[in-house]
């Protein structure tokens, strides 16, 4: 009899008969009686019937058995895994020795990329669904990044979210909202504590925003001198925080005493000859960049521009001057992992992409392009170095905020536009708009002061721009109104060589600051980063840095701390007291600190942009 697999039991009944010895037959394979008709086909296939519904049924059980077993190991599995990606917030920390590397890409939203893709496509004339980009691979969720000043956030509220895992206004530097304005512990601050050694690896001045967050305290973003003073652990409450400190913002560290030109503080105070009275080793050449070897002493402080390090489109020009982001991270990679082979605990390193941002700020695209490969670069470092390690190392990724307001396509008239940008004129450029602005600069500098309004001075004026474009920017074809507002407003001539670029890339760009768009999140693991899956607020991703170093209590202790410093002494805890405070003033009421900026309402106050030219005296970045 035939068995039908969906609808019939395993001992089915055959189809209808009249004759009676089939109906006996089906009662006796219910009842288990025998019939007339088995006694005269004899013992033998009685006995056949009967092995073959014992084998029926053993093949039934097996089966149901391999399905629950099979259910209740992927189950258990599943059960581990959401234990080990911390769904649950009440969980503990992976244990064990571990590393964990953050990197901060200042400034990059998700258009920087599909910039960066399609640039790289056209470029390299790669398939349209080719993989351009490495972190793509690493792609697991969005943050929001509102401060509690403003719906747009800046540098220092968006960091400090990712430090001290809590809101705070624009201009703060792991510091708290009014009335006190009260300090609060960082991550960095809590794994030091802990044993972790910790370093910041940065393009931008090391006592920029980002990297300021992780090893000191500031009511005013701008504080940068006493930042630098902190950093080294001269002025801190607790020390010294980072071990490794690589980038830029040497002027912060030399005092202006005697003249010195390359200083930009406003005092005498030598933080480098400071730092190394504190133990540090201190470099600022590439030379000395390059004989550092696989473990250099540590702490050790490298600056390696006086000021931010160049955009990776000019910086490729001066590699004998500036390392790149990527050999930084190694060598900072390579020494933290040195310097724990031997230790119960692991490392922690903020890595930070900084010039993203400025690329935008400048709305350059043909900069921004090279410093998002230089940060993709940089994270492919990241990746090899995970995959060698004998430590567990997890990297997580993010931005601070969007800066730009980029679009990937630009109206340039009032009929109704095409569907497309151009690729090719950012590869035609060879250096950025502020670098070329630089030239300029330097080429009107160069002109006697007598003959600057001189016909004559005017005709050599436009051919050197003429050359200047199409050397420096790949333009060809300027037209008799742009160079006359390069020639008449030479201090917007970085803005003005950015938007001739842009306007002939058909790419668009809403502001010269920051923009309250939603940023990416990467992971190297989704599955110990899976509380960052989705979309999160920014203070969320420093409580999970917090949380996977095991550092969680610690940093309520470390606030605590802080703020028993300042119930004692609010002054700067190096020179007792001459006038400058240790978190600097509080800011004043006008400053619109207290978290309503987001509900201002719109006055009429609208700014025009026409031809490159901003028409108001107070717009800016």
């Amino acid at each position: 009899m035939p068995l039908n697999s969906q609808q019939e039991p395993l001992v089915a009944r055959g189809p209808p008969s009249d004759d009676s010895g089939d109906i006996e037959e089906e009662d006796a394979l219910l009842t288990g009686q025998r019939t007339n008709k088995q006694t005269r086909e004899g013992t033998a296939g009685i006995l056949k019937s009967r092995w073959k519904d014992i084998a029926l049924f053993s093949w039934a059980l097996l089966a149901t058995a391999a399905v629950i077993i099979l259910a209740a190991v992927y189950q258990h599995s599943q059960a581990q895994a959401g234990s080990s990606s911390g769904d649950d917030r009440g969980d503990a920390p992976p244990s064990g020795k571990r590393n964990l590397i953050f990197m901060v890409s200042d400034g990059m939203g998700p258009t920087s990329l599909a910039l960066t893709r399609s640039w790289r496509q056209y470029t390299e004339q790669l398939p349209w669904d080719a993989e351009t980009l490495l972190l793509d691979q690493y792609l697991i969720g969005q943050s929001r990044t509102r401060s509690t000043s403003s719906l747009v956030t800046d540098s220092a509220a968006g960091a400090t979210a990712f430090s001290c895992g809590q809101k705070s206004y624009n201009g703060a530097i792991s510091v708290l909202p009014g009335p006190e304005f009260l300090a609060c512990g960082s991550v960095m601050e809590a794994a030091k504590r802990l044993g972790y050694t910790t370093g910041l690896v940065v393009t931008t001045r090391i006592t920029d925003a980002t990297p300021a967050v992780f090893a000191s305290h500031a009511r005013r973003r701008e504080m940068e001198d006493g930042i630098a003073r902190q950093m080294v652990g001269e002025t801190h409450p607790l020390g010294r925080i980072p071990d490794l400190m690589l980038g830029g913002g040497r002027c912060h560290f030399l005092g202006n005493g005697s003249g010195n030109g390359d200083s930009c503080r406003g005092d005498d105070v030598d933080v480098v000859g400071i730092a190394r009275g504190l133990g540090w080793e201190y470099i600022s050449s590439r030379k000395e960049f390059e004989g550092l070897g696989t473990s250099p002493k540590l702490p050790l402080l490298g600056l390696f521009a006086h000021d931010d390090v160049p955009y990776e489109i000019d910086r490729r020009y001066r590699e004998d001057t500036f390392p790149s982001l990527k050999e930084m991270t190694e060598t900072a990679l390579s020494a933290l992992s040195a310097a724990t082979q031997d230790s119960e605990q692991g490392f922690f390193i903020m890595i930070e992409g900084s010039r993203i941002d400025h690329a935008g700020h400048a709305n350059d695209p043909a900069a921004q392009i090279h410093e998002v490969l230089a940060y993709d670069h940089a994270m492919a470092a990241v990746m090899d170095f995970i995959k060698k390690s004998d430590t567990d190392t997890l990297m997580v990724a993010t931005s601070d905020h969007e800066t730009g307001g980029l679009a990937t396509a630009r109206q340039l008239g009032a009929e109704y536009p095409r569907y497309l940008w151009y690729p090719g004129v950012l590869a035609n450029a060879s250096h950025s708009a502020s670098h070329t602005s630089h030239e300029y600069h330097d080429y009107l500098f160069s002109l006697p002061s007598s003959t600057k309004n001189d016909p004559a001075t005017s005709h050599s004026t436009t051919k050197y721009l003429t050359e200047l474009l199409a050397s420096s920017l790949g333009i060809t074809d300027a037209s008799p109104s742009e160079l006359s507002s390069l020639m008449n407003n030479p201090d917007l001539a970085s803005y003005t060589f950015a938007d001739m670029i842009s306007r002939r890339a058909q790419l668009g760009w809403s502001t010269h600051g920051h923009s309250g768009a939603d940023v990416n999140i990467y992971s190297s693991d989704p599955v110990v980063a899976r509380r960052l899956q989705g979309n999160h607020e920014n203070t969320e991703i420093g409580e999970f840095l917090a949380w996977y170093l095991g550092a969680g209590d610690e940093l309520v202790k470390v606030t605590a701390e802080l703020r028993g410093y300042m119930e004692v002494t609010d002054h700067d805890l190096s020179d007792g007291g001459e006038g400058t405070v240790w978190l600097g003033a509080v800011p004043g009421e006008a400053e619109r600190l207290d978290g309503q900026d987001h509900v201002d309402h719109y006055t009429g106050d609208h700014k025009l942009r026409r031809d490159g030219i901003l028409e108001c005296e107070v717009c800016g970045r």
